[in-house]
């Protein structure tokens, strides 16, 4: 007697879900999010952390400037565009997209640390 049953393919079980229109149109919302607060960060996060009421011109000289510069010339580019690149790809996502952000995050409050 042959067995006519259903039997499961492997690939059917390492194959992700497809996402949904719903799915997409959140993340695109998502990474325009992120491609926002990488540029918002990346052109005022230098300005906010040399800001100084009480100097004459406003500005301070910061004592690690270059640093200041780097992280936000290099660090905040690259962090914002390996997010946008992580919430894309198959495992990737909301997961990515939210820690993309907490990293951005942490970068601004390094350029206000080195700023000081």
């Amino acid at each position: 007697m042959e067995n006519t049953g259903s039997t499961l393919d492997t690939a059917d079980l390492d194959a992700e879900p497809r996402r949904t229109a719903a799915e997409w149109a959140g993340l695109t919302v998502l990474a325009m999010l992120v491609l926002f607060t990488g540029a918002f960060i990346g052109m005022f996060g230098p300005l906010v952390a040399i800001a100084c009421e009480g100097c004459q011109d406003g500005v301070r000289t910061p004592q690690f400037g270059d640093a200041l510069f780097a992280v936000a010339r290099y660090a905040v580019p690259f962090a914002t565009l390996g997010t946008v690149v992580g919430i894309f790809v198959p495992k990737g996502g909301a997961r990515v997209g939210g820690t993309g952000l907490g990293v951005l995050v942490v970068l601004l409050v390094a350029m206000l640390v080195l700023g000081q």
